[in-house]
């Protein structure tokens, strides 16, 4: 469904990422792990078309990305939750989940699938007529996902959904992102909680320096030393043990 060939991409003259090359199969959890500053949200912003890469190639379910806008880039049904959820502060939850499907024609199905949503995420429709701004960090991370949702994308990409939440948060993002995936949910995971990640995904690429230093399936990485080394810790246990 994505796949990156070679993808170099970077801010002015600073280079952060050097050549990489992934692929998410339709159905997969793809999880894209690293420290800060290895190019995980770079990634993600080369696939949106917010850093457009300077080589390399993007395609998205056979058609090239590479010169497409933000925009299009949505409407042809990939969705991001963005580091730090970023929703809209001053709008009610309401109005910021109506905003994920700004871009869709069919109104009518758009309102079923916001009952629906609120009916799955019964937070999202208690708090339906607040400002999203006075949601704590771990509801507004859900009322992110279900903006995302709104979009009814082929592909949802997640950036960093548990930095900065209390572990009992973490634990309910990752159950809906269980969720999600026992749906059938195609999904592309950034994240440096290596050890929530990797407990969801079917498969995992480690990035290092902007470059992808080892891949595999989730078992496997998790029974890696370098893995275990420089992500979960000696002795380390499940966030949700």
């Amino acid at each position: 469904m994505l796949t990156l060939k070679s993808v170099q991409a970077g801010y002015g003259r600073l280079p952060v990422l050097k050549g990489i090359s992934l692929h998410v199969r339709p159905g997969e959890v793809v999880t894209l792990i690293g420290g800060n500053g290895a190019g995980k949200t770079t990634t993600l912003q080369a696939i949106c078309g917010l850093l457009p890469p300077r080589k390399g190639l993007i395609e998205f379910a056979g058609q090239e990305l590479n010169r497409l806008s933000p925009e299009r880039i949505v409407a042809l049904g990939l969705a991001l939750v963005p580091e730090g959820r970023r929703v809209f502060r001053t709008l009610s939850v309401s109005a910021n989940l109506e905003l994920g499907a700004f871009h869709r024609q069919d109104q009518k199905q758009a309102r079923r699938d916001l009952g629906e949503l609120q009916e799955r995420f019964p937070i999202l429709k208690e708090r339906s007529r607040q400002p999203a701004g006075t949601l704590s960090g771990g509801e507004q991370q859900i009322l992110a996902i279900g903006r995302a949702l709104m979009a009814r994308p082929r592909l949802l990409m997640l950036d960093e959904p548990s930095m900065g939440l209390a572990p009992r948060m973490v634990t309910q993002v990752y159950e809906i992102l269980k969720e999600l995936k026992e749906a059938g949910t195609t999904i592309l995971l950034v994240e440096q909680n290596a050890r929530a990640a990797l407990k969801v995904a079917d498969r995992g690429y480690v990035l290092e320096t902007g470059r992808i230093i080892l891949d595999g399936t989730a078992a496997e990485l998790k029974e890696d030393p370098e893995v275990q080394r420089a992500y979960l810790g000696k002795g380390y246990r499940e966030v949700w043990e």
